[in-house]
């Protein structure tokens, strides 16, 4: 593992900082939305025109799309590149965060998979900051065992006939396009028979149900689709693509993964001092134990950064270790937070200004177990590492499973 720069590396990360402290709000201003929705009560509708208008701040700036190619509206550079520049961002008070579905997970599958009409017309509005996008995979008896999913699509002519209901989907109600899995195939092995629709999320017939959850946020939806017809031409690949969506679906759970598990981590350590002094702790033995799991996790995950941040500098693609980073943030999510709590005590309970450090910690740990669940759950990556990293004996499968699917992992079903 390489953890510093090439020469090429420093000259563009120097040139990132160099704008972005031209055109980024400094961390602490008043306008500072760098947090995202880890803020007590944020404005949701506020957050998402601040991320948009940064996003088109970033397009004309040549800044998005890093790693996408020029003709479909990105600046034609490297995928390490691409993690300089989100590096140096962090550094300010920006979030562009309602776009990680679209350009982490999304863009990349229509890059890879899609028609060049689908490159065409689907790219450069995401990186535009124009339109967001959604993932409607998880239904409501096929989460982790995502290929067991019931959502049906039928061929009428040019377009395809969608019935049935989707749970979990981020910002539905926001977005103007989505990934939708379905089945197309069900005399197919069940693999086989699934097809990655582009969904425009206006069509009739879709109706979207934001769920309330702890944080008292509606982040997630579940969503019903009746009779929903979706032109043939917006399969994932065009006519290839049906009933060959499964690859697609792993490169984009994939790559959900990594988005997950990449998230910034630097803020706790410095948050979880502050607590510990204001609450004359920092001499207690026990809370320095504590503090010092914190600084280490956050240092795992940045050191399991850099090792994909090597990878990519040398051209390759990150594999099951996504897994490995995925699942040490989420365990790293759910100790910080207890910990803050424990350092509140009964201030902890408290929210607004009366809880002060209460309101960031606060939040993300009631949010903290959806981490052991998106991207798949903890249950699934402990699979994946085992039969991919460690090369231990397979989980039990039947028999049709295994003969349609070899050398299968349990993370991916």
């Amino acid at each position: 593992m390489d953890i510093e720069d090439t020469p090429e590396e420093a000259a563009f990360r120097a040139e990132a900082r160099a704008w972005l402290e031209i055109h980024a709000i400094p961390k602490g201003h008043p306008d500072d939305f760098s947090r995202g929705f880890f803020t007590v009560a944020a404005d949701w509708d506020q957050l998402d025109r601040q991320a948009r208008a940064w996003q088109r701040r970033l397009f004309d700036g040549g800044w998005a799309g890093i790693s996408y190619p020029k003709e479909y509206g990105g600046r034609g550079g490297t995928t390490i590149q691409e993690l300089i520049f989100a590096q140096e961002m962090a550094r300010f008070g920006v979030h562009n965060g309602p776009f990680a579905v679209a350009h982490t997970m999304v863009g990349p599958a229509i890059l890879e998979f899609g028609t060049e009409d689908q490159r065409e017309r689907f790219i450069e509005p995401m990186l535009r900051g124009d339109e967001e996008w959604c993932q409607l995979f998880s239904e409501p008896g096929a989460g982790s065992d995502l290929a067991s999913l019931t959502t049906r699509a039928v061929r009428d002519g040019d377009e395809w006939v969608v019935n049935g209901q989707k749970v979990w989907t981020s910002s539905a109600d926001r977005c103007e396009w989505g990934i939708l899995l379905a089945r197309t195939d069900p005399a197919a092995p069940r693999h086989r028979g699934i097809t990655y629709f582009l969904l425009d999320m206006s069509t009739p017939g879709i109706d979207i149900r934001p769920l309330r959850q702890m944080t008292s946020d509606s982040h997630f939806s579940e969503v019903f689709l009746t009779d929903v017809r979706i032109p043939a031409v917006n399969v994932l690949g065009g006519e290839a693509g049906v009933g060959n969506g499964w690859r697609a679906a792993m490169h984009t759970l994939a790559n959900e993964r990594n988005m997950i598990g990449s998230a910034s981590a630097d803020d706790d350590v410095a948050g979880l001092l502050a607590l510990a002094r204001e609450a004359g702790l920092t001499g207690d033995p026990l809370v320095r134990q504590e503090l010092a799991r914190v600084h280490t996790a956050v240092s795992v995950l940045t050191y399991l950064g850099y090792r994909m941040q090597t990878a990519l500098s040398r051209g390759q693609q990150p594999g099951p270790e996504t897994s490995v980073l995925k699942l040490r943030y989420g365990q790293h999510l759910r100790h910080s937070t207890n910990l803050a709590k424990a350092l509140l005590g009964a201030q902890g309970m408290l929210d607004g200004e009366q809880g002060r450090w209460s309101g960031y910690f606060g939040y993300r740990f009631v949010w903290a177990p959806h981490s052991g669940i998106a991207g798949g759950t903890n249950e699934v990556q402990r699979n994946i590492i085992a039969e991919r990293v460690l090369g231990l004996p397979g989980e039990p499968r039947p028999p049709a499973v295994q003969a349609a699917v070899p050398g299968l992992a349990t993370g991916d079903h």
